[in-house]
This record gives C-alpha cells, structure tokens and sequence, in this order.
C-alpha cells in the first residue's frame, strides 16, 4: 500500500486563558488522563490531546491565539486576507513583483496570486509548527498536467522563501484529474491535500494514490442532505457529513493506507465532537472559541482500534471511479459547486489585486 507517514500524523464557562494549556503542561496527544485534569481543561485542549487541530484561516492573530499544528488557505481566505490593513505590504510587495515578470497580464496575475498565496503562507508558518495548505488554482481542476505545473511552482516560491517542501501541501481539488495529478506529485516528493472531497469513492482513489491528506467536507454533506430531505437538522452522530468521515477514517485504518483524513468544513461544535479522534479537523475561529469557552468532558469518537464492521475495498480504475461518482448525485453537485465557488473568489481576487 503506498501512502505517506504524516509526523504531525451543559458546559460551563470559566476563564479558560488563566489555566495553562494541556501541551504546555506536559500532556502529549494519545495519553490516558485522570477525569479531574480533563474537567480542569477546555475542550479544544482536550481535542488537541486526540486529534490534530488545524485553523480554517488565513488571520495571522486567530492562528496565534488558537495555537493550531497546521494552517489552510485557499482563494476565499486569500481574497479576505488581501482586504485586510495588516497584509497591504505582502499584497503591494507581489504586485510588483508580478508586474516585473515576462508574460502577459494574464499571466502575471496568475503569478501574483501564487506569489500571494506563498507570501501569506510563510508569515503562517512562522506560527504553525507543521505545515501550511496552499492551493493550486481551482480551474485547474480538470487539468492533470497543469495542475503539477503550478505546484511545482508553488513549491519554487516557497523554496525562494527557504521554506522546504516538508513544510507544504498543496491543495487540489478531488477529481479524477486532480487525483492523478497529486499521485504525480507524490511520487516526486510534493505532498497533497485532496480538497473538496464529498464520497467514499474519492476518498478510497485518493489512497490508492498514495495521497498525504484528505479533506472531507463534512458540513457541506449535511446541507444538501438537509435539502434533499426537507429536515431542518440531524442529531450529531446521525449527521450525513459525521457517518461519511467516520466510514472513511475506520476503512483506511483496516486497509493500513497513512492518507490523514482532516474533517472540514463544520456547520456546529456538534459536528466536530461527534469526530473526536480523527486524524485531523480544520475548524472555523468562531468554532474554536466556542470549544475553548467550555470545559465538559470530550468523549473519544473514533479510534483506530475500534474501526467496527469491514469494510470493502471498492474497484480502483478510472471507469469504476466515475461510476462511483455518477451514481453519488450529492457528491457529484458538491464537487463541482465547490469548484465553481473557489474559482469565483479566484476571479475576485484577482480583481481586487487589478484595482489597486
């Protein structure tokens, strides 16, 4: 099996910032803890103990406060940074880079918002101890070949920057193009971070490519189910978003496949207890706050060695592939929204960068 060791890998509301995080206390992640220490910790410290916490930001200050291993961005968070006072000098600075480079205007946008992206990826990993997400451009989705090409380059930028590859993962989006090209990739030493992943299918394909991350979006499953059945909510552990990542994380730990699978996307803190254990969750600031305001006890969801009921390897060509995704209406329609979606905040903010 080919695939990557990762080495990252009624509540009451006290004042959380005068007790001292569990990790600076000495407690390490996977360790067993008598009750009154968990009591005395929030939640997000307890999570922290059993599972890799990652920011779903691109605010430099909310990734220090919440103090998380890994760091994401992507255009929607890019084109809210860019707005921001604090990043003119980084946004001004790529600009004119950009504008000093051969090529067309086009062209030179698109190595401007690459510039960008990388800019603001190592102010975050001047923060974060383990790697920062940078994405390749979403219309490029469909594009094996060029989708390499830009991650190559990416990772160009940051080695200009002294920042190693060891350090990256780059974003693409889980077609069967996107797949293959992150198998590319792999193979030649650049890691990847599947996004926009809605099904078993893709999950089990980006495995079999030996893909370092994945990246289910767990509230993005729930909204459409919740407008496919007309229901207003689920409860947690009944979730669509929650089944689905717990089916794919017990399948790749009775396979023995090291792809990390990274809950994202959260519509509530419901969502995120209901996986606690999982490899890894990007979690929202406003999300953060709200498990570190509580100190109630974080029961342990899932467990690599309690992965339940086998589960079959499904068929691994091409055909097997899009049948699979053919057959998926919901993962099929949120795939290409969220293409469709990150391309649009691509075409703001490159907008945005034109205009000043």
């Amino acid at each position: 099996v080919r695939g990557h060791t990762d080495p990252g890998g009624g509540d009451t509301k006290p004042a959380v910032q005068q007790s001292k995080p569990l990790a600076q206390a000495g407690y390490t992640r996977g360790g067993t803890y008598p009750g009154e220490t968990l009591m005395s910790a929030s939640k997000l410290d307890q999570l922290k103990l059993m599972t890799d916490v990652v920011a779903d930001t691109g605010d430099i200050e909310a990734i220090a406060r919440y103090r998380p291993q890994d760091a994401t961005t992507n255009p929607s968070l890019l084109l809210k940074a860019a707005a921001m006072d604090q990043y003119q000098d980084i946004v001004t600075a790529s600009r004119q880079w950009a504008s000093s480079q051969p090529g067309s205007s086009v062209e030179q946008m698109q190595l401007c918002t690459d510039r960008l992206a990388v800019e603001l990826g190592c102010r975050i990993l001047k923060i974060v101890p383990g790697r920062v997400s940078t994405e390749a451009d979403a219309r490029l989705s469909f594009d094996t070949s060029a989708t390499v090409d830009r991650a190559r380059r990416l990772i160009a930028f940051y080695a200009d920057a002294d920042v190693g590859p060891e350090r990256v993962l780059i974003k693409i989006a889980a077609t069967c193009e996107g797949i293959k090209a992150a198998e590319i990739l792999e193979r030649s030493g650049i890691n990847c971070k599947l996004t926009l992943l809605f099904s078993f299918a893709q999950a089990a394909a980006c495995a079999e490519a030996g893909v370092m991350l994945i990246s289910p979006f767990v509230g993005r499953i729930l909204d459409w189910h919740k407008a496919a059945s007309g229901r207003d909510s689920y409860p947690a552990m009944e979730d669509p978003g929650v089944v689905s990542v717990t089916r794919i994380y017990n399948y790749y730990k009775q396979q023995g496949f090291k792809t990390v699978v990274m809950g994202a996307s959260f519509r509530n803190v419901g969502e995120i207890e209901a996986l606690a254990g999982c490899d890894r969750l990007t979690i929202s600031p406003q999300l953060l706050e709200t498990l570190e305001s509580s100190t109630a006890v974080l029961e342990r969801r899932l467990d690599p060695a309690a992965s339940g009921d086998t589960i079959a390897r499904p068929g691994a060509s091409e055909a097997e592939f899009r049948w699979q995704m053919n057959e998926d209406a919901m993962a099929t329609e949120k795939l290409a929204e969220g293409i469709r979606n990150f391309a649009a905040d691509q075409v703001k903010l490159e907008t945005l960068l034109r205009a000043g």
